[in-house]
C-alpha cells in the first residue's frame, strides 16, 4: 500500500487525489494534515465475495504540533470476475468509514487483518445477541482526538434511549479511545434478512477512568436503511439487538 520512497506530502496528495470524496473532509482536517511530517500505513479490515471486494486501510499522520490524526480509506470494486475500477473513498472517522462500508450492496461484517485484536471473532462463531459477552482482551488504548470522537458516535445516534446529556459531558474529556467489535451477525427478520454489529467504543479520561458507549448498527428497518443506535451498556445494547430480531 505504501512507496517506501515516497515522501508522507507525496503520500498524501496521493491519498486526496484519487478519493471520490475528498471534498467532504473538513476544512479543519485538510488544514491540519499540512503540517504532516511522517506516516504509517496499515491494512485495518477487508471482506471478499463473489460480488464485492473491499478493504479498509488506516492512514495515520504525525503532525508538527506532536499530535497524530488517522484517516480511513475505503476502497472497494465488485466481486470475482466482474471488471471495473477500484473506488476510494476517505474519512476521517472510523465510525463514518464503517457506515460507509456496511451500505455497499453485498457487504456483511468484515475479516480481521492478521494481528488486529480489534475484532473478538468470526460473524459465523458468534453467539446470539443477547447471550453473555466473549472473554475480553487487552485494550491498547490511541489517543486521536477521542472527545471529537465520542462526539460523532453520539450525533449518529438514532434512538430516543441514547445516553443522556450527562454522559456527553463526561465524553468531553476523554484523550484516548479503543474500538472493538463484539458481535456481527445476519437475521431474518420479517421478510428480509437484516445485519446486526454490536461495537464497543471505549474511552480513557483525563482523570484516569475508564467509560464505553455500546453501538448497535442494523438493518432491520423498513426499507432496509442502515440504522446506528447508541446506549450506555452492553446489557441494554443487547437486549435492544434481541428485541429487533423479533420484529415481524
Amino acid at each position: 500500500m505504501s512507496d517506501p520512497y515516497e515522501t508522507t506530502e507525496q503520500h498524501l496528495d496521493r491519498l486526496l487525489r484519487r478519493a471520490l470524496n475528498s471534498f467532504e473532509l473538513p476544512d479543519s482536517t485538510v488544514d491540519r494534515l499540512g503540517s504532516a511530517l511522517a506516516h504509517s500505513s496499515s491494512l485495518h479490515s477487508s471482506h471478499h465475495s463473489s460480488v464485492l471486494h473491499r478493504e479498509t486501510y488506516r492512514h495515520a499522520y504525525l503532525l508538527a504540533d506532536g499530535s497524530a490524526l488517522t484517516l480511513w480509506e475505503l476502497v472497494h470494486s465488485g466481486g470475482r470476475g466482474v471488471r471495473e475500477p477500484r473506488r476510494h473513498e476517505l474519512y476521517d472517522d472510523e465510525g463514518d468509514a464503517r457506515t460507509a462500508a456496511s451500505r455497499l450492496a453485498g457487504s456483511c461484517s468484515d475479516s480481521p487483518v492478521f494481528g488486529d485484536v480489534g475484532v473478538q471473532g468470526d460473524q459465523e462463531t458468534l453467539a446470539a445477541p443477547g447471550s453473555a459477552p466473549a472473554a475480553p482482551r487487552p485494550r491498547t488504548y490511541a489517543p486521536d482526538n477521542s472527545a471529537d470522537h465520542a462526539r460523532r458516535v453520539l450525533r449518529r445516534a438514532e434512538n430516543a434511549d441514547r445516553p443522556a446529556e450527562r454522559k456527553a459531558l463526561l465524553l468531553r474529556t476523554a484523550f484516548a479511545h479503543h474500538i472493538t467489535q463484539i458481535f456481527g451477525r445476519q437475521y431474518r427478520v420479517g421478510d428480509q434478512e437484516a445485519g446486526f454489529t454490536l461495537y464497543e467504543h471505549a474511552f480513557l479520561l483525563l482523570d484516569g477512568r475508564e467509560t464505553s458507549l455500546w453501538e448497535v448498527e442494523h438493518t432491520a428497518t423498513p426499507d432496509g436503511r442502515h440504522m446506528c443506535e447508541v446506549y450506555e451498556d452492553e446489557h441494554t445494547a443487547r437486549t435492544a439487538m434481541e428485541s429487533r430480531t423479533r420484529i415481524c
